[in-house]
């Protein structure tokens, strides 16, 4: 380990906010104090090493750099605050608290990055995580342990669906971490955790636009780290929300390119898929501990799922929501685990209802192409309209909540309004226990007993001498 006392002077470059200086017997990712003249010490991390020429990046930036300042290396990487205490506390890039809480200098650290979890201690996932929300819950279920991405574009409301997930999921603790996040946004994530009471099981770590673009980097590190320490540690299910890879993957390609790094798609670095699967791997069901779920978001410039972001990380995570206009798209989003819990963990009807509405949505959308184009439409189509219609209010709209059992039951009420039992092409067993019973038409035979029993009363009222009924389906 480098002692403490020992300088390095000779400074050889200064490319933006990367520092070259040559220096020996440095690790990758080691921490280092920058020291420039009478101002405060900056920290910085070691990015590169080649030979005897060491590259770090400066936190607090380049400006002001002189090549008279003098580098101390720490012989750590970089570590983040674990324990108790950080739970309701709200932390920077860097992990220092910025919420004017007590200090946490005497708390135990511990060192971010290293290896993820060995896939011999991970269990097959086989748990739903509920979360309120009917077209995950109902269509793509998140499960406990998974990594999946919310896909959108810039100006959706993916932060308040992300918000309102980490209110409502069942979960035990929320690690967030919001990356070049406006102050806004970032506002509007603690306001939000503090007024609906999960603020008291939220750990934080917040980089912000106008922050420097090295923590960006180191959010997503320590989020899952504190994540995982709570996983293992104390066995609780964790669920870790980040916001926004994409500016993950720009930090990455804009401290690339200041080291003069050639770069691949798009301006981005060759290594930008293993960099985003490091990260998401940490996803995990512990044998015999808690778990870790990762929720993130991923914007996709121009609405381009072909962008090297988007790409890559749909090679690496299990399925993807896609959110656009203002809904949860049934047919761009995926659940590959859902599998694993439908039917299984969940009501017996789950599995027939995800796959009927969605089948009968799709005929809905064939018949307003049919309607667009001025065909002449058959009752089913406008039977099918009509469901389409409900099917987006009351499902795909991201600012519906109702609770997982409430939903499965709100589908049959939704196919009851457009469709008759034989229409929906189900088990039979499954209709005559879920389908509602509707005025005049009651499911199977007992409509024909409360007919014939009707009947019966009104004779025994009019002393047996009533006007005769013609039976059901014709004359006797």
């Amino acid at each position: 380990m480098i002692q403490d006392v020992t300088y390095f002077t000779r400074i050889l470059a200064i490319n933006g906010d990367v520092l070259t200086v040559r220096a020996d017997g440095v690790g990758l990712n080691d921490l280092a104090l920058v020291e420039n003249g009478e101002d405060e010490p900056s920290l910085a991390q070691v990015v590169k090493i080649a030979d005897d020429e060491v590259s770090l990046q400066v936190f607090a930036g380049g400006k002001g750099l002189s090549t008279g300042a003098r580098v101390r290396f720490t012989g750590r990487g970089s570590e983040v605050t674990f324990s108790d205490n950080i739970l309701g506390r709200v932390f920077d890039g860097a992990g220092r608290p910025i919420d004017g809480g007590p200090s946490l200098r005497g708390d135990r650290r511990v060192e971010i990055g290293g290896p993820s979890v060995n896939p011999v201690k991970r269990v097959v996932p086989s748990r739903m995580i509920e979360t309120g929300i009917p077209m995950i819950d109902v269509f793509n279920c998140l499960v406990e342990s998974q990594k999946i991405p919310i896909f959108s574009v810039a100006g959706e409301l993916y932060n308040p669906l992300l918000a309102r997930i980490g209110i409502q999921a069942d979960a035990e603790i929320v690690v967030f971490g919001g990356m070049g996040l406006v102050f806004d946004d970032y506002h509007f994530f603690r306001t939000t955790f503090e007024d609906e009471g999960v603020f008291s099981r939220t750990v934080m770590f917040v980089n912000q636009a106008s922050d420097p673009i090295v923590e960006r980097m180191l959010v997503p590190d320590m989020a899952l780290k504190v994540a995982e320490r709570f996983a293992v540690e104390q066995n609780k299910r964790v669920l870790v929300l980040l916001t926004d890879m994409t500016a993950y993957a720009d930090a990455l390609k804009e401290v690339g390119t200041s080291m003069e790094r050639v770069p691949a798609t798009r301006g981005y670095m060759g290594d930008l898929y293993s960099q985003l699967a490091v990260r998401y791997e940490r996803a995990c069901d512990y044998d015999g501990a808690g778990s870790v779920t990762a929720l993130t978001v991923t914007t996709m410039p121009g609405d381009d799922v072909t962008h090297p972001v988007p790409d890559n990380t749909g090679y690496i995570t299990e399925g993807q929501f896609y959110l656009h206009d203002g809904v949860l798209d049934p047919f761009g989003s995926l659940s590959r685990l859902k599998q694993q819990v439908v039917g299984k963990t969940t009501r017996e009807d789950h599995g027939q209802l995800m796959n009927t509405m969605i089948r009968l949505y799709s005929g809905a959308k064939d018949a307003q192409q049919k309607q667009a184009m001025a065909f002449e439409l058959s009752e089913r189509d406008h039977k099918l309209l009509k469901f389409g219609e409900l099917f987006k209010e009351r499902f795909m709209d991201v600012g519906v909540s109702v609770p997982f059992a409430e939903a499965l039951d709100l589908c049959w009420t939704t196919l009851a309004e457009c469709f008759e039992p034989d229409e929906l092409l189900m088990k039979q067993e499954l209709v005559d226990k879920y389908y509602p019973a509707t005025d005049g038409a009651a499911a199977g035979p007992a409509a024909d007993e409360s007919a014939a029993d009707e009947l019966t009363t009104d004779e025994s009222v009019a002393g047996g001498a009533a006007t005769e009924r013609e039976p059901r389906g014709g004359a006797a």
